[in-house]
C-alpha cells in the first residue's frame, strides 16, 4: 500500500476514527489498533513478508527479555549475538547472498576459474533494513544497559511495526519511540492540522517533484549510449531531485501522519542540498541512518577520539557501510566511497563541524561564499549520484566519460522540450518554497501560518491542483528496495 495511493487514502482516515472515536478511552485498545493496522498493512505489499516481520520482531522481544533477566555475562552476550546473528542472517540471505556470489564468481573467472555458484530466487522483503535496523537498536541498547527490554509484546510489537515507518524509516529507536507508545495520547487540533501539513508537502514532493523528475532521469539513464553530456548531466540533476523528493517526501508523510496519532517520530531531512560542505550534508541527509551508525558503529570502533589512522579508518568503514546498507551493488559501495574521499579533507583540517546552523541563518539571500559553497557541495553530490543511480559500474564510467567529453558543450536533446521546461519550473517553485522554509522543521511548518487566511489557503489549494494536474500511475518510493 502506497502513500500516494487511493487504498491508503481509504485507509488512513478508518484508522483515524477507529483510532479517536472508538478505542480512544483505552490506550491498550489504540495500540492494538495501531499494530492491527500495520500489518494490514505491511500484508497489503505480500502477506509472505508478514511472517518474516513477526518473527523478527518475537526473535528481539524474546531475547530482549532474557538479556535483562540474565545476571550472568557470557549468557547475556549468547543471547544477545543470537539476535544479532539471526538478523543480519536474514538480511544478508535476502539483499546480499546473490551479490556475494556473483562477486566471488567475477574474482574466480579472474584466475581463470570458472564455477556456478547456486543463487537464489527470492523477493527481497520491503522495509528489511529498517525494521531489521530497529530491533538491532533495541538489542544492543539493552545489551549495553541503556535500556531494559519491554515486557508488553503490544508496545514492543507497535515500535518495530509502526505504519508510518514500516518500509521506509524514519529508523527510529527505543529510547524516543517507545514511552509515546506507552503513554496515554490526547487528540490536538493544532498537532493534527499541523501533521496534514507536513502530508501535503511530503505528496507534492513526491508526487509533483519526484515522479516527474523519475521520468526524464529513468529515460535519459535507460538510453545512456545514445545521449550527449550535456543531456546526461541534466538526467543526473533530474535524478538528484528525483531521489531526495522520493525519499524526503515519504519522511514528510510518515511524520505527518504519526502526528495525527499523537507521535512524534525522529526528523529524516533539513534541507541537505542547502549544505555549504559534505559533512553538513551527512548531517541533514537521512539523519536517522547516519546517526543510527554513528552510535551503533563509529563510536564503538573508537569514534573520533584515536589518532588521525583511526578516524580516517572509521569514517570510510561508516561511509562504505552505508553505501552496501543502500544495496548490494558496486555503485553502492562507490558511491560510499566517494562520499568518504569528500569528507576527508574536512576531517583532516577539523572542517566537519564549521557549518552547523542552516544557511543565512539570519538573512533571505546567502552570501557569495555561501551561494558558492552550496554550488560546490550540490555539485559533488550530483557527481557521486550518478553511482547510485547507475546499474553498473561500467554504464556510471560510460555516463563520466560522455560527460567530460565534448558533447558537453553541445545542447541537450529531449523529447518534449515542454515538459521538460514545465518540470525544471516545477523545481524552482520547489527550491523557493523550501528555501523559504528551511529554518523550520519542514517547509510549510511555518509558511504563511500567520498570513491572511485567504492567502494561506490559496497557497495549500494551489499544492492540491498540482498535485492533481501532475499524478500519474502510481509509483512506488525509491527506499522501499533498500
Amino acid at each position: 500500500m502506497l502513500f500516494n495511493s487511493l487504498s491508503f487514502a481509504f485507509f488512513l482516515p478508518i484508522v483515524f476514527f477507529l483510532y479517536w472515536f472508538v478505542t480512544n478511552r483505552s490506550l491498550k485498545m489504540q495500540n492494538i489498533l495501531l499494530l492491527v493496522s500495520s500489518y494490514f498493512f505491511y500484508a497489503c505489499w505480500d502477506t509472505r513478508f508478514l511472517f518474516l516481520l513477526i518473527f523478527s520482531t518475537l526473535l528481539d522481544y524474546f531475547t530482549g527479555l532474557k538479556m535483562t533477566e540474565s545476571e550472568n555475562a557470557i549468557h547475556r552476550k549468547i543471547w544477545f549475538w543470537l539476535s544479532v546473528s539471526i538478523n543480519l542472517g536474514f538480511l544478508g540471505v535476502f539483499k546480499y547472498y546473490n551479490f556475494f556470489a556473483a562477486s566471488f564468481t567475477d574474482l574466480l573467472s579472474g584466475f581463470g576459474l570458472h564455477v556456478s555458484p547456486m543463487t537464489l530466487n527470492v523477493i527481497l522483503p520491503v522495509g528489511i533494513s529498517f525494521y531489521t535496523f530497529h530491533g538491532l537498536s533495541y538489542v544492543i541498547d539493552i545489551y549495553n544497559k541503556k535500556i531494559v527490554a519491554e515486557k508488553n509484546f503490544i508496545d514492543y510489537a507497535v515500535f518495530v511495526s509502526f505504519f508510518p515507518l514500516l518500509v521506509a524509516g524514519p529508523i527510529e529507536r527505543a529510547t524516543h519511540l517507545l514511552p509515546q507508545i506507552q503513554k496515554a495520547r490526547v487528540f490536538d487540533y493544532q498537532r493534527a492540522a499541523d501533521g496534514l501539513r507536513q502530508i501535503l508537502w511530503g505528496l507534492f514532493k513526491k508526487v509533483v517533484i519526484a515522479d516527474n523528475c523519475a521520468t526524464f532521469a529513468n529515460a535519459i539513464f535507460n538510453n545512456y549510449n545514445q545521449s550527449s553530456g550535456s543531456t546526461l548531466i541534466f538526467g543526473a540533476i533530474f535524478f538528484t531531485f528525483q531521489i531526495y523528493g522520493d525519499f524526503s517526501g515519504y519522511s514528510d508523510i510518515a511524520l505527518g501522519v504519526a502526528r495525527l496519532f499523537g507521535i512524534d517520530l525522529l526528523r529524516n531531512f533539513a534541507f541537505p542540498y542547502f549544505s555549504r560542505d559534505i559533512a553538513e550534508f551527512w548531517r541533514r541527509w537521512h539523519i536517522s541512518l547516519s546517526t543510527w551508525f554513528r552510535d551503533y558503529l563509529y563510536i564503538p570502533l573508537g569514534g573520533s577520539a584515536g589518532s588521525k589512522w583511526v578516524k580516517i579508518r572509521n569514517t570510510f568503514i561508516i561511509f562504505l557501510v552505508s553505501g552496501f546498507w543502500h544495496g548490494a551493488n558496486w555503485t553502492f559501495i562507490i558511491w560510499g566511497l566517494l562520499n568518504a574521499l569528500y569528507f576527508m579533507p574536512l576531517m583532516m583540517f577539523n572542517k566537519n563541524r564549521v557549518n552547523i546552523e542552516i544557511v543565512a541563518q539570519n538573512s533571505f539571500f546567502p552570501s557569495i561564499k555561501e551561494l558558492l559553497q552550496i554550488v560546490t557541495t550540490f555539485g559533488l553530490t550530483v557527481f557521486a549520484w550518478i553511482f547510485f543511480r547507475s546499474d553498473t559500474v561500467a554504464q556510471a564510467f560510460s555516463i563520466l566519460r560522455e560527460i567530460f567529453s565534448e558533447s558537453l558543450l553541445t545542447m541537450p536533446k529531449f523529447h518534449d522540450k515542454k515538459e521538460v521546461l514545465t518540470i525544471i519550473i516545477l523545481i524552482l517553485f520547489f527550491l523557493i518554497v523550501e528555501w523559504t522554509g528551511r529554518r523550520n522543521q519542514y517547509a510549510l511548518e511555518k509558511l504563511f501560518v500567520h498570513k491572511n487566511r485567504v492567502f494561506r489557503w490559496t497557497f495549500y489549494y494551489l499544492l492540491i491542483i498540482l498535485l492533481i494536474a501532475f499524478t500519474g500511475e502510481d509509483q512506488e518510493f525509491i527506499y522501499f528496495q533498500f
